[in-house]
């Protein structure tokens, strides 16, 4: 009976910590999960020394932190990825760290950092997920391509980041937990000497990066 408790708590925390497959759509658990479901098997096991209640409790508890980091980031990747289907915003998995690519055409208009009307109800699913899950900093980048001036670009990659940025703390978002950044042209992910290479690298990005 302790033995089946602990197996049950293990689970428990597994399916807490599945995600979805973007692709397939199909639920799974992470590694980190894995890991974090045995940890909750040892645990409940020792735990269950004392009562069953005990073992469940036990068993949650050493699954969270067996767990750890990359479980918690695997739940925010699952519900960005729910939230941001069809959105336009591409979320980028990079170990522990998640990146959301918003591309300038669907986020400001032309030499503008005012944000589009459309795109508020996207930035609202990503600060409703950012403000449930607040155990990490955030790093907002504007980027643009490399027509004009590099001071023009320069503030206008800064202004950019910092509307995006400016937003997301009107939607619960703790300040504190925010850098915002301009990288003008720095940073370009396709060649400028073509027009759809210029847009690819017309965009911001909201790096996600766990507190440790």
């Amino acid at each position: 009976m302790r033995l089946k408790i602990a197996s049950i708590a293990a689970a428990t925390v597994l399916l807490g910590a599945c995600t979805t497959n973007p692709y397939t759509g199909e639920r799974q658990a992470s590694k980190a999960a894995a890991y974090g479901a045995g940890a909750a098997a040892v645990c409940g096991i020792v735990g269950s020394m004392d009562s069953s209640k005990h073992a469940r409790n036990a068993a949650l508890g050493c699954g969270v932190v067996g767990a750890g980091v990359g479980a918690y980031m695997d739940v925010q990747e699952a519900k960005l990825r729910e939230q941001l289907q069809g959105s336009g915003v591409q979320v980028v998995r990079e170990g522990d760290n998640i990146r959301l690519v918003m591309p300038g055409s669907i986020t400001f208009q032309t030499d503008s950092y005012n944000l589009r009307d459309d795109f508020y109800p996207t930035l609202n699913s990503v600060g409703e997920v950012l403000a449930k899950y607040g155990e990490t900093t955030l790093r907002v980048t504007g980027h643009t391509d490399n027509t004009g001036s590099r001071q023009h670009n320069q503030q206008l990659s800064e202004r950019r980041a910092g509307s995006v940025a400016d937003y997301l703390v009107t939607r619960d978002v703790s300040r504190s937990r925010i850098l915002s950044q301009g990288m003008a042209f720095d940073q370009p992910v396709a060649d400028n000497s073509s027009e759809q290479g210029r847009a690819r690298n017309r965009r911001v990005e909201l790096h996600i990066l766990p507190q440790t």
